[in-house]
């Protein structure tokens, strides 16, 4: 078979959007380059990993990826790679120990929505206002809908961490890709969910409301649903590394989340952001 070269350079998530009908369309990142890539179900693909890794950051060449696309140094000190990236709620910005003040001051003392969401099955989630619906859609989310708007990150957090006492706050990657979750009745989730929570949600507000000012805006339900581009689910999920493997190949089956669905396995393209390779079709 004769190749085709569409991309070289350094993976970045994909990028992705939804039409009013809810279908997602992806396109594959490479450095400055994009390409429309959702077309390209029943071809073969290959994915030619080089072993080279460019800190997303500052640039520098790095033996190992840390947090997705980040040398050592840029890991320790920056406040995207910190521990409350992953626990909003341990935010110290306030305490005058975050590492990037001014970049805090544009990603978490911003509006927050905390939302519902079915995509491996019913969990709580949170992110910025902004990247509605990106989140969903990278998350594999067949259904989704807002529940509260937050005045920034960290009480965004301590909500999602008072609600999961009652609905996961966890993807399962395999689940995901597996094939779609049961369809649920959102409204009527959110309904139950914020009954079952309302006490504590009450108490979050006394304890956190008279400094913040409001803490909670309640969002009126308007569920989303999403169709991703997929031909075939997996029966077996077989995840595929690089680092193991540096050539991948197969027949694209499908693409949802930030994974590209293959015959031969799936490949999580957010995982190895800074990566460098060559992505050819047949």
């Amino acid at each position: 078979m004769s190749a085709h070269l569409t991309l070289s350079g350094h993976l970045s998530k994909m990028a992705v959007s939804a039409d009013e009908n809810g279908q997602v369309s992806y396109e594959f990142r490479s450095d400055d380059k994009r390409w429309p890539i959702s077309h390209l179900l029943g071809k073969t693909l290959s994915l030619d990993f080089s072993g080279e890794i460019h800190c997303q950051a500052c640039g520098r060449a790095t033996r190992k990826s840390f947090n997705q696309g980040f040398c050592y140094p840029c890991f320790t000190k920056l406040a995207r790679c910190d521990t409350c990236i992953m626990s909003p709620e341990k935010c110290h910005l306030q305490e005058g120990t975050c590492r990037e003040p001014d970049w805090a001051a544009s990603h978490c003392q911003v509006p927050h929505i905390v939302y519902l969401a079915n995509s491996s099955g019913l969990k709580v989630g949170i992110t910025r206002e902004t990247q509605i619906p990106t989140r969903w859609i990278d998350q594999g989310a067949s259904q989704a809908l807002p529940l509260f708007r937050v005045p920034e990150r960290r009480i965004s957090g301590l909500v999602e961490t008072t609600l999961k006492n009652w609905v996961s706050d966890r993807t399962h990657w395999q689940r995901l890709l597996k094939g779609e979750p049961e369809p649920r009745d959102m409204a009527a989730e959110a309904e139950a969910l914020l009954d079952q929570a309302g006490a504590a949600l009450e108490a979050l507000q006394q304890s956190e409301g008279d400094r913040n000012g409001p803490l909670m805006e309640v969002l009126a339900p308007r569920p989303r649903e999403f169709r991703y581009p997929v031909l075939e689910y997996p029966a077996k999920v077989k995840s595929l590394n690089p680092e193991k493997q540096p050539r991948i190949e197969g027949t694209l089956m499908g693409i949802k989340g930030q994974y590209l669905i293959l015959d031969t396995g799936c490949l999580n393209i957010r995982k190895y952001t800074a990566y460098f390779a060559i992505l050819q079709t047949y």
